[in-house]
């Protein structure tokens, strides 16, 4: 019979005199998660690799430290990388529909704004003056005097042809000319004119219209020279105008020479002040003294602002930017609209940057899980990537959900890698599905859950306690608390030689003891505010444990604790609520009688059991044929259930435990019931690994506890879990005192020599020996039927 395990194997203890340090505030701090060297190692690998496609996937559970280790390695590795460029949206004067996107030097987009603006400014304050010098007025005025003349000169002329004409002619201005006949030197009034009569009314009539048609010719004469005076004063205008702006803008353009865009920006800019000069003399004191003005006309040059999109001054490294809501106007941008006059209208200048624009030239770090939860978000991002342009458009102009004024800004070129960090269930999804997702997501980096409990690990996760401690100002802890910290991250993982790399879960942890320690005025985290933490956490979280151990003990939940019984078995059970895992144990009862080799699991037969508990029993039947009943048929009937079971079932961890309830039955030899059973079992008889071991182990010990603390009860597990042994201290202490006995079995004969205290061939002898005697009642039952 395999012997007990000793309470050494019952859990890792770590020692605290492996710590050299008082507090861990004599540790250095860690830029680095401990244990991600693989993962970091591909971050490093997809940040350098210069090729299309290559950018990456941080996977691994959440609070893992992806986030934390991704930023810090971005962050320090952009320290060393050229800043990027920055970019201006700014008027298109030919299509304000579609501004012009400009690309300047790290940190000069906000002195080329200052520039734009302060050569507007001069020219509201340079261009009054020019219009107000006398070069000017003498100027226009010599235009005005020459037109004016020979204006004055055809009105002469006209006169004169009047008096040929017989004709009075009367000119209120050179462009409006009335005229009455003329008769002996007297002008004739209409009641005049009426009365004549005869070939002299025909004559005034036929000198008039002569007359009429020569007033024509000289009134077209005097438009065109009018026209020509505009020309003249237009010319003038802006012959003036850019006499005063070109000095101005030369400079500018001395100062950009070698960035064409700018250049062209500003060959634009001057041309439109030319064309719109009005604009700059139009005076804001003068506009006050005449409010009713501004019906009519009102100067812009809102035109002429720049839009500072992206400006790097500030920066020294490469940008790293996290977008926590990555919704689609968050990653490409967005146009605003303001309302005027019930009308949504906008311009270039509410053009506003998105994640990608603010990281173009670095990198954009992204939750996977938020991505994919916002509408549209996912295939903007991958058309992005694919097209290396950022092409601001808003989802109601794709879509036309709603028809107004907008913009088609010029798309910027886009340089960045992208992370997406996520569990790994979503990795493989979008790779199973996406075909996209591969081509452009071609790096993997997988971060560890747990990492080995050797020497040099522990040292390092005692300078990670240290790190969270002093990144939250929390207590540092004492040699004792790094220790216990150490072991109970070795049972959140059930392992006794690795601990977890969960950096949140450690976080949390720090936390409440630090609550605990400063709540007693203490300055150090000690191993009991630890303890403290881990037991009022239980406290809040176990009602319903506690509500089933106490049916348990009120016996409305059967469960038998001493003595022996046929068939009948304590099964352990896993349960996890809300966070909050335990165990209890399960009374497994197996009939069986002559039948034709099935095995009735009733949970499947009243879909209760899932596919994987159905799997186990099937291998049950499998193991029984193929160990003792390789030469005659299987007549057996036997029938498994969960008692007290209304809830659906599902693992292969209690398929030892109905194999040795169904032993039990057929060699008639009871099982011991103070000893629970967990284990799942191949067709070869070997016990194998299960889940939960610790907390079932614990279960069925606090069970026993409150039943008879002084009688004694054991429990038998795979042989393969001893390693995952981290019990909590009542059981080690019960176990060196000798009141609860843990098994490691390898197979189920070493598992029901334990049970029933018999030799295991003892026992198969008896199970052949039932199987036998099935197999020739059944053979005789049906010879004598067949007879009949």
């Amino acid at each position: 019979m395999r012997p007990a395990l000793t309470f050494s194997q019952l859990y890792n203890f770590c020692d605290s005199s492996l710590f050299s340090f008082r507090s861990t505030e004599e540790l250095e701090t860690l830029e680095q998660p401990i244990g991600q060297e693989r993962a970091l190692n591909a971050v490093d690998f997809a940040t350098n690799i210069a090729q299309d496609g290559y950018n990456l996937f941080a996977m691994g559970p959440s609070g893992s430290g992806k986030h934390s280790g991704i930023m810090s390695f971005l962050e320090k590795k952009a320290l060393n990388e050229t800043v990027p460029s920055d970019w201006c949206y700014v008027n298109n004067f030919k299509d304000p529909r579609k501004p012009i996107a400009l690309m300047l030097s790290s940190g000069h987009a906000q002195k080329f704004k200052e520039d734009i603006t302060e050569l507007i400014e001069l020219l509201k304050e340079i261009l009054p003056a020019a219009f107000e010098a006398n070069a000017y007025n003498n100027e226009r005025e010599a235009i005005a005097q020459k037109y004016l003349e020979q204006q004055t000169n055809i009105f002469e002329r006209l006169q004169d042809e009047a008096q040929k004409y017989d004709v009075a002619m009367n000119a209120s201005s050179l462009s409006r000319v009335t005229f009455v006949p003329v008769v002996d030197g007297k002008r004739l009034s209409a009641e005049e004119f009426k009365a004549i009569q005869g070939p002299q009314k025909e004559e005034i009539k036929r000198k008039l219209s002569e007359f009429e048609l020569i007033v024509k010719d000289r009134l077209r004469k005097i438009s065109e020279l009018s026209k020509a005076e505009q020309k003249e004063f237009k010319a003038l205008a802006k012959r003036t105008t850019q006499d005063a702006v070109t000095s101005l803008i030369d400079e500018l353009r001395q100062t950009y020479t070698g960035n064409e865009k700018v250049i062209a920006y500003l060959d634009a800019l001057e041309n439109d002040v030319v064309e719109n000069v009005r604009d700059f003399l139009t005076k804001p004191d003068e506009m006050a003294a005449m409010p009713f003005m501004h019906e009519f006309y009102t100067p812009s040059f809102a035109r002429y602002r720049v839009n500072l999109f992206i400006s790097h001054e500030s920066n020294n490294s490469a940008p790293v930017i996290y977008e926590d809501n990555p919704m689609h106007q968050n990653l490409i941008g967005k146009i605003e609209h303001v309302a005027q006059v019930g009308m949504l209208v906008t311009d270039f200048s509410m053009i506003k940057p998105g994640a990608l624009h603010k990281a173009n030239g670095g990198y954009l770090v992204l939750d996977v899980r938020k991505l994919l939860m916002q509408p549209f978000a996912y295939e903007e991002l991958k058309r992005v990537l694919r097209s290396k342009e950022i092409r601001i458009e808003s989802l109601t102009q794709q879509y036309s959900f709603i028809n107004t004024i907008t913009l088609e800004p010029e798309p910027i070129p886009l340089s960045v890698k992208v992370v997406l960090i996520g569990e790994r269930i979503l990795y493989c999804l979008l790779y199973q599905y996406d075909p996209d997702f591969q081509e452009l997501f071609k790096v993997n980096a997988d971060f560890e859950d747990e990492i080995p409990r050797n020497d040099e690990n522990i040292q390092l996760y005692a300078k990670m306690i240290g790190t969270i401690t002093k990144k939250h100002v929390l207590s540092p802890l004492t040699p004792e608390a790094v220790a216990r910290v150490i072991e109970q991250s070795s049972r959140e993982v059930s392992h006794s030689s690795k601990f977890s790399t969960h950096l949140g879960t450690l976080s949390d942890l720090l936390k409440e003891a630090d609550y605990w320690s400063k709540k007693e005025n203490l300055s150090l985290i000690d191993k009991e505010h630890i303890n403290k933490v881990l037991q009022t956490r239980k406290e809040r979280l176990n009602r319903i444990q506690l509500k089933i151990y106490e049916q348990i003990d009120e016996k409305t939940i059967m469960i038998n604790l001493s003595g022996d019984a046929v068939g009948q078995i304590n099964a352990l059970s896993y349960i996890s609520l809300g966070g909050y895992s335990f165990g209890m144990p399960s009374r497994i009862t197996a009939r069986t009688r002559i039948g034709k080799g099935e095995i009735i699991d009733i949970e499947r037969k009243v879909e209760l059991s899932g596919p994987i508990h159905s799997k186990g029993v099937m291998i049950l039947s499998s193991y029984l044929g193929s160990t003792y009943a390789q030469e005659m048929p299987l007549s057996l009937s036997a029938s498994l259930v969960f008692e007290q079971s209304y809830s659906l079932i599902d693992g292969d961890s209690a398929s030892s435990t109905e194999l040795y309830a169904l032993l039990s039955s057929l060699s008639n030899l009871p099982i011991k019931q103070n000893i629970a059973v967990t284990g799942s079992v191949n067709q070869f008889g070997e016990i194998q690994a299960i889940g939960g071991v610790n907390e079932k182990i614990e279960g069925f010990f606090d069970v026993c506890m409150k039943s008879d603390s002084n009688a004694s009860y054991g429990v038998l597990i795979p042989h393969a879990n001893i390693k995952h042994l981290m019990l909590k201290e009542e059981v080690v202490e019960a176990v060196k005192a000798g009141k609860f006995s843990i098994y490691g079995v390898k197979n189920i004969n070493e598992g029901i020599e334990i049970l029933t205290g018999v030799n295991a061939s003892e026992v198969n002898e008896k199970v052949v020996a039932r199987l036998t005697e099935y197999s020739n009642t059944a053979k005789e039952f049906y010879k004598s039927k067949n007879k009949k």
